[in-house]
């Protein structure tokens, strides 16, 4: 009986104490908030409230499902963090909301920083009564995204009666994440040497300092919700004790907070509060200087060289067939020296703009600016000078008078050698042909000018000049084989007549010019420029009577006209950039709208274009507005965007380049089976933006309206 009395206790004891210890457990930990995408509970340190303890350790616990991300306090430029409100709690007073380090990831082609797989957010919480009992209510709201974004909301609750004792699994998990949370000062042996925030340019500079080298580092602006970072261009120096960091400005706040930045290496993380009115720090070497292998090489110069020639055929040919066709007009009289000479000349004049713009490039990548294909003619002045140019030119060539050099130099000429006709006109013919046809976009040349304009110098001047020698393959083929000017007629009336067609050819390429400027700088400064080069041309036809200082007076006037036009005038009454129209319904490019629409299960088909671009006007006339394409976009299934270039845009720029891009035409496709988007080629066709549709789309169908 005693023995029974006994056995009876110890199972009792061993109950109530199960018990207790499940009490405790439970109360450490609050019922969790299941689903799909996240998997969310609130934990503490304590068990219990202990007596006169006026602060609690707590955390909010995330489990993210496989490829589900949420966000930090700044999330980017698509994203909401985190929000948790307490009402209804009892015994709180205050409750400070902590933030470990997060992550860089990219989502619909937007750099984000946030967490994923599992983050717990410490929670330190002081008490209203110490040491009473605590009842935790808490309405959390994040945003999980992976192919789409979902909005969750849920609540939380958690009670702590007074008594002591530690959850000491769920202390070893918010202390893990509580190491992550910068403090300002810390030792981690990093420190912070200056901060340059450039509105106009839309970049910040930064650069810090290390008592150890850096390892991986990484770093996070903090600039509020309204402010949104691009991907940072990342360098070390000084043996990598020297970190120097730039970030493009995606859009800034109109008084934006004061700056905080959290640097994270390897298992260091560190918070600053800078002042951003330094002035930026020169970068120092790229940490990633390794450059191609030499097959690599070798193959981007075969598609530069590629590029290049089919360059010749594109629709920038129309400009630059005047100018061929002349040089073999005027050949026609020569010698096989002559033509072989005045051909090479050509080739050159080629490379030397080819070079121009390597130089230009190097020298603007080195200051931080960023560089694409053909954006000389989103510059009003490159425009003015151009149209001068060719008017003067296309003047010449309908007989209205000849240019020639002055006669003494003419006398010096002919005196090195009678029989060699002057080469600066075709060295000239060479460099504008090869200016003429940067507005296209090529296939094969934006793979190359994307590699080039990533690479190092070297590869810079490399590229280029084999995009020059691809453009120059026609004269140098000529030069190869002078008689194949013999296949033109015999010189009679019919060069006249061709004279006639070639200045006309030149001429509607100055109207183009006037119309893409009248988009870049707008309807006055394009007037004023093409008044001013007729008044130039109507001078030098008509002024041959004049005293030379009159004449010379009379010509610079309309000059400096044409020229001063876009710089006094520009900007001054210039419109916005209309609105896209067409028979496609466009809407404006919004880089955050793409996320946005995705994440609903939207089909979104973006084109990067410009009045400048002539491959972009051939795509639209033989593809985006025929047939099932333009059912397609017509639709409602797939959201058109179009993004205009014709004017300089950072936003687009950088679009631009994150996807490796740097020319237009550029169309892409996002929707909810490629979030990161399908990059078509630069020239369309119909089956190819079809099907890029149907790959996009959730379903796998062609986003057509029904019955098409």
């Amino acid at each position: 009986m005693g023995k029974a009395l006994a056995k009876l206790v110890l199972v009792v004891w061993v109950t109530a104490l199960g018990l207790l210890l499940t009490g405790q457990s439970q109360a450490a930990t609050s019922a969790p908030h299941d689903s799909v995408p996240v998997n969310a509970r609130l934990v503490t340190a304590q068990d219990g409230v202990e007596p006169e303890a006026g602060t609690l350790t707590a955390g909010l616990h995330l489990k993210l499902a496989e490829g589900w991300k949420t966000y930090w306090k700044s999330p980017g430029e698509v994203g909401i963090p985190p929000k948790v409100t307490w009402e209804g709690s009892q015994n709180i007073r205050d409750v400070q909301f902590h933030w470990p380090a997060p992550i860089r990831f990219r989502a619909f082609g937007i750099e984000n920083f946030g967490y994923k797989d599992e983050v717990v957010f410490p929670l330190t919480i002081t008490l209203e009564d110490p040491g009473a009992p605590v009842d935790l209510k808490a309405d959390v709201a994040v945003l999980v995204c992976s192919d789409v974004c979902v909005p969750v909301e849920f609540p939380l609750s958690l009670s702590l009666p007074q008594g002591s004792g530690r959850d000491q699994d769920s202390a070893r998990l918010i202390n893990a994440y509580m190491s992550r949370v910068p403090v300002p000062d810390n030792s981690s042996g990093i420190a912070s040497e200056s901060a340059s925030l450039d509105a106009e340019a839309k970049t910040l500079t930064l650069s810090f300092t290390s008592d150890l080298p850096f390892d991986a580092p990484d770093v996070f602006p903090d600039m509020g919700r309204d402010t949104a970072f691009g991907a940072p261009d990342i360098r070390l120096g000084e043996d990598g004790r020297l970190l120097w960091v730039q970030f493009p400005i995606l859009s800034l706040a109109d008084t934006p907070p004061a700056l905080s930045v959290t640097v994270t290496d390897t298992n260091r993380v560190a918070e600053f509060a800078p002042r951003t009115d330094a002035p930026p720090a020169a970068p120092p070497y790229q940490i990633a200087t390794a450059g191609p292998s030499a097959g690599a090489l070798v193959w981007i110069l075969l598609l530069a060289v590629g590029g290049g020639l089919i360059l010749n055929v594109m629709p920038c040919v129309l400009p630059v067939l005047s100018i061929k066709l002349s040089s073999a007009v005027k050949a026609h009289d020569r010698s096989p020296a002559q033509i072989r000479a005045g051909f090479l000349a050509s080739a050159a004049g080629i490379l030397a703009f080819m070079w121009l713009l390597a130089g230009i490039t190097i020298a603007a990548r080195s200051l931080g600016y960023s560089i694409g294909w053909g954006i000389q003619f989103q510059n009003p002045l490159f425009l003015a000078v151009m149209i001068v140019v060719l008017a003067v030119f296309a003047a010449s060539l309908a007989g209205l008078f000849e240019i020639t050099l002055p006669q003494s130099l003419n006398t010096r000429l002919a005196h090195v050698d009678e029989g060699r006709a002057p080469l600066v006109g075709d060295f000239l013919t060479g460099a504008f042909s090869a200016v003429l046809a940067t507005p296209c976009s090529a296939p094969f040349l934006g793979t190359a000018v994307a590699f080039a304009l990533t690479g190092r110098p070297v590869d810079i001047l490399a590229i280029f000049t084999a995009l020059g020698l691809g453009l120059a393959i026609p004269y140098l083929l000529v030069a190869a084989h002078p008689k194949l000017t013999a296949a033109l007629p015999k010189p009679g009336r019919w060069m006249v007549g061709l004279k006639w067609v070639l200045a006309a050819a030149l001429l509607a390429t100055i109207g183009w010019l006037v119309w893409v400027m009248a988009g870049v700088a707008g309807d006055t400064v394009a007037t004023a420029t093409a008044l001013a080069a007729a008044a130039l041309v109507l001078v030098i036809w008509k002024g041959t009577a004049l005293p030379p200082v009159l004449r010379w007076s009379a010509m610079a006037l309309p000059l400096v006209a044409a020229l001063a036009a876009p710089v006094a005038i520009s900007g001054k009454g210039r419109a916005g950039l209309p609105e896209p129209a067409g028979e496609i319904p466009w809407v404006a490019f919004s880089r955050p709208e793409i996320a946005r629409l995705v994440s609903r299960g939207e089909v979104v088909f973006v084109d990067v274009t410009a009045d400048w671009c002539l491959t972009c006007k051939a795509n639209k006339a033989l593809v985006l507005e025929r047939g099932e394409v333009l059912t397609a976009l017509q639709s409602g299934k797939a959201i058109p965007m179009q993004a205009d270039w014709t004017r300089p845009d950072d936003a687009i720029a950088r679009f631009l380049e994150d996807n490796g891009r740097f020319g237009i035409p550029f169309n892409i496709v996002y929707g909810p089976s490629a979030p990161e988007g399908i990059a078509l080629p630069e020239i369309l066709s119909t089956s190819a933006v079809l099907e890029a549709l149907q790959q996009a789309a959730p379903d796998g169908s062609t986003p057509l309206a029904s019955g098409s």
